[in-house]
């Protein structure tokens, strides 16, 4: 939302709360894909009557351009007529641009020569000569604007070859890192995922991240927090980072495979955690990198991989430390979800933009982790990123992950192989702060 529609709605916050129904504005904000389902559920759950308008005009602030002429839109069309009136009279009238006022030079001609005279004497012209006039209408031509001046600020540097990365933080990174399971999940602990939490931790801020760690959550306690990233205002940064530790299984899909566990059992699927980010659920991310990392296991079947020639293969690094993340199958992405879990499942949802989603082992199968030193994916993301996020872009530096992990051998028998799920338009450099390389303690 602009900065003055912003103001408008602080400064009338008041008559807001004190005047609006919110009733009458749900189905219109959510035809006009202002907010969707769950937030509105969500609102609904703040309380009184005047804490739901509080709620929905906080809101409203965070989604975009077009919430501020869809919220007039909608208390017109249900008869409110004094609250717009009000919200506009504090709308700044617009100007209109003054002309621009050309100096025009004065244009001496060449002078023209008599040849009667014997003293060559200039003639000028008697009408005065006019220099051409400006073009009314902006050049179509790259080459006719090379001389116009460059707008002030800082400048989106974006291409098509590279994403532009250089907002300083440059962005939210949330690691939701589930190790100690409830009885009732029927799923072991998670031992040395702490591990992974504090090396990510240091690696993300190191690349200039806002780290944020949320431990042990259960399914409801993960959606929130997705959520309420959904709704930060992410304007001014140019990157969003999940990361996601926990025991993991297979569900159906019809986009991104996989869903991870909360600590009470039920599991979130990764295409649901996709969503509160995408263009429609986060406008102020439109356009930006959304990249999301799973250390989770993608099924059950554990991979014995295939004999390659002995110049080929690599010493069995995996250790009887060796743990995986697995959970057998679910029939359905909705077995362990509520009916409200299922607009997020229809085809008509937007195309994943901009999102990259990195897994650490192959959808189907279990992932490795070593209660002593971590899992082998997060391990070689960490070392990958510190040697070459200076001068790699993502994409290559998970293909060098991909590699170093498939060398690896659990109990000198089982593989693993990570992949991603990549829907970014550009490449993606990392800031690297100076010091990039963490101190250890």
């Amino acid at each position: 939302m602009e900065e003055g529609h912003k103001r408008i709605l602080q400064r009338n916050r008041v008559n807001l709360v004190r005047d609006l129904n919110p009733s009458d504005m749900y189905d219109g904000l959510l035809s006009k894909g202002i907010f969707t389902q769950d937030m509105i559920d969500e609102i609904k759950r703040s309380g009184t009557r005047r804490d739901q308008a509080r709620q929905l005009v906080r809101d409203l602030e965070t989604r975009g351009s077009r919430a501020f002429p869809a919220l007039i839109e909608c208390l017109r069309e249900k008869g409110q007529h004094s609250l717009p009136d009000l919200l506009l009279a504090g709308e700044p009238k617009s100007q209109p641009l003054p002309l621009p006022v050309h100096v025009q030079p004065v244009v001496r001609p060449l002078p023209v020569y008599s040849h009667m005279d014997t003293v060559v004497t200039p003639v000028y012209p008697t009408q005065p000569v006019r220099p051409l006039p400006t073009p009314t209408t902006p050049s179509s031509s790259p080459e006719r604007e090379f001389g116009k001046p460059r707008a002030t600020g800082r400048v989106r540097r974006d291409s098509i070859q590279s994403y532009k990365m250089n907002a300083s933080p440059c962005g939210h990174c949330l690691i939701i890192n589930n190790v100690d399971f409830e009885p009732q999940s029927e799923l072991n602990n998670r031992t040395g995922s702490n591990i992974d939490c504090d090396k990510l931790e240091r690696r993300f801020k190191s690349l200039n991240f806002i780290v944020l760690v949320k431990s042990n959550l259960k399914q409801k306690q993960i959606r929130q927090e997705l959520s309420a990233l959904s709704k930060k205002d992410h304007a001014q940064y140019d990157c969003c980072v999940v990361i996601m530790l926990s025991h993991g299984t297979e569900v159906s899909h019809n986009r991104f495979p996989g869903a991870v566990h909360g600590v009470d059992g039920p599991n979130v699927p990764v295409q649901r955690i996709t969503n509160y980010l995408n263009g429609q659920n986060c406008p102020s991310l439109q356009g930006k990198p959304k990249l999301f990392f799973i250390q989770a296991c993608g099924g059950g079947e554990r991979d014995t991989g295939f004999e390659v020639t002995p110049d080929k293969d690599r010493p069995c690094i995996g250790g009887p430390d060796d743990q995986t993340d697995a959970m057998p199958m679910s029939s359905s992405s909705d077995s362990l979800s509520t009916p409200s879990d299922e607009p997020d499942a229809r085809a008509t949802l937007p195309t994943p933009c901009d999102i990259l989603v990195s897994y650490s082992t192959f959808p189907g199968y279990v992932s490795w982790r070593d209660t002593q030193a971590g899992s082998w994916y997060v391990e070689t993301l960490d070392n990958v990123l510190e040697d070459n996020a200076a001068t790699n872009d993502l994409v290559t530096m998970l293909m060098m992950v991909n590699n170093e992990v498939s060398q690896n051998s659990a109990k000198g028998l089982y593989k693993q192989m990570p992949g991603s799920f990549n829907f970014l338009r550009k490449l993606l450099y990392f800031q690297v702060l100076p010091c990039q390389r963490p101190i250890q303690a």
